[in-house]
Formats: C-alpha cells, sequence, structure tokens
C-alpha cells in the first residue's frame, strides 16, 4: 500500500513546516488526481492514522480530488496564536 508511504512523507513535511511555523495544526489539504494512481480513501485513512499523533494530534483532512496526474499538499492551516493571521 503505497498510500502510507505517501502519508507517512506528508506527515515529514508537515513536521518540517511547523518546526518553521509553530502552532496548533488545523487543517491538511491534499490535491489528489484521478490518475495518481492513489485511491483517495486509503490515502485519507493512512493520513488519519499519520497524523493522530503529536506533534499533529489529530487535524481535519481535506483531499480534493483533480483532474490528472497530480498529488499535492495544497495547504496547511495552523493557528500560530495570534489573532491578526
Amino acid at each position: 500500500m503505497h498510500e502510507m508511504s505517501i502519508a507517512l512523507e506528508v506527515g515529514r513535511l508537515v513536521e518540517e513546516r511547523m518546526k518553521e511555523c509553530p502552532g496548533r495544526l488545523l487543517r491538511v489539504a491534499l490535491e489528489v488526481g484521478n490518475d495518481s494512481g492513489v485511491e483517495p480513501g486509503s490515502l485519507e485513512f493512512c493520513l488519519e492514522a499519520v497524523l493522530a499523533h503529536p506533534p499533529f494530534n489529530r487535524p481535519v483532512v481535506n483531499l480534493a480530488q483533480v483532474d490528472g496526474d497530480a498529488l499535492r499538499l495544497d495547504f496547511l492551516e495552523i493557528d500560530d496564536g495570534r489573532p491578526d493571521h
């Protein structure tokens, strides 16, 4: 199941970004192409398992199915505690 290796890599990228921008992770969004060879339901399941533990603590996972073969980390929503951002 290559979806787990993708989820682990997403976790690594998210953790890297959270070191640069500390806060509470609220949402992780990815684009998954219809021709990417990735099963969205399986990827979502794997992401929820990977992101269930610190430092992530169960953010909302959003997968958007798009045309083509894209597989892209679209955005992260991090609450940095500052109301002005």
